[in-house]
């Protein structure tokens, strides 16, 4: 039985022997099958992850040029910007940026996509550099309110020599300077310039034409006036708006004639009252006259013009020359 049992052993382990090879070798050629596959499908992955990932592929969203269009380029991430937008050449961005300060340095640029500032970092100046620079910046700073000063104290010495000028016209020469000299400085200072404004002021008063109102409502009551300014007579003269709106008061004939006032009072006083003692007496009396007459004038010219646009008419059209009826 033994021997038998033996003999059996054998047979089996001879048969068994080749399913055990062919079933390690099917195993192994799995193994290899599973390690190439692994390998093709993880290949397959990096390019799928590059393909969805724009961040690794370079373009410069300026000249639209990539990493291989020129290798020794310098990049940058100057802005918050993904995707296609991230990178930039820098040669690239800065000759964008210098376009658009259009010559000023200091001037803020933020990215076009995102709206985020550039941080732009200037070297270093040396001490001699940096104090002329910062010399520079405050005298810029300074220039306008200088100017101002300037513009300012120019008309304000404008006004006192107008003032010391008419006061010596006002009151001849030598009285002039003698009044001036024994006034107070101070008073000099602040009544001289106050003349050409008083003067100014003056002449923005229309009073004329306060007066032109009061004569057409009260013109019946005063016989005189109907004799000096015939009053039309009813029906004759068409209906005209309460008032015609009044001209624009230009400030450059309100200056012209404030500013010659005392000239031409001066002159209406010498020939018109020459027997008045003292020239500051003369020079009143020149103003008030030429003030009163030119407003009269100016009332019958008013009053003229607004009776003649009361009684406009339109003509009936004759045949194709165009002749009235």
């Amino acid at each position: 039985m033994d021997e038998s049992d033996a003999l059996n052993h054998e047979v089996d382990n001879n048969y068994l022997s080749p399913v055990e090879e062919v079933s390690d070798s099917v195993e192994d050629d799995s193994d290899a099958v599973e390690i190439v596959v692994s390998d093709e499908d993880g290949s397959s992955q990096n390019d799928l992850n590059d393909s969805e990932n724009p961040d690794l592929h370079k373009n410069c969203w300026v000249c639209f040029g990539g990493e291989q269009d020129d290798v020794g380029a310098e990049w940058i991430r100057p802005c918050r910007c993904r995707g296609t937008t991230k990178w930039v050449h820098h040669t690239c961005l800065m000759r964008w940026v210098d376009e658009k300060q259009k010559g000023h340095a200091y001037t803020k640029v933020s990215c076009p996509q995102c709206n985020t500032e550039y941080v732009i970092i200037f070297p270093p100046f040396g001490r001699i550099c940096g104090v002329m620079m910062t010399v520079d910046r405050l005298i810029y700073k300074a220039s306008p309110i200088v100017a101002t000063g300037v513009l300012l104290g120019s008309v304000y010495w404008t006004a006192v020599t107008y003032g010391a000028i008419t006061v010596m016209q006002v009151l001849g020469h030598k009285e002039g300077l003698d009044m001036m000299e024994r006034a107070d400085p101070l008073f000099l200072l602040i009544g001289l310039p106050a003349i050409p404004v008083v003067l100014v002021l003056g002449k923005m008063i229309q009073w004329d034409e306060y007066l032109l109102k009061m004569w057409r409502r009260h013109s019946h009551k005063l016989p005189i006036l109907n004799y000096i300014f015939p009053e039309v007579e009813p029906g004759t003269i068409r209906p005209v708006p309460q008032e015609t709106p009044a001209r624009e008061i230009k400030f450059t004939r309100v200056f012209c004639g404030a500013m010659f006032f005392p000239t031409v009072a001066t002159i209406v006083g010498k020939f018109m009252f020459r027997k008045v003692d003292g020239n500051l007496q003369r020079s009143i009396l020149g103003g008030i006259a030429f003030v009163a007459i030119k407003g009269v004038l100016k009332i019958y010219l008013k009053q003229q013009v607004y009776t003649r646009l009361g009684r406009r008419r339109i003509n009936n059209f004759n045949g194709d020359d165009g002749t009235p009826t």
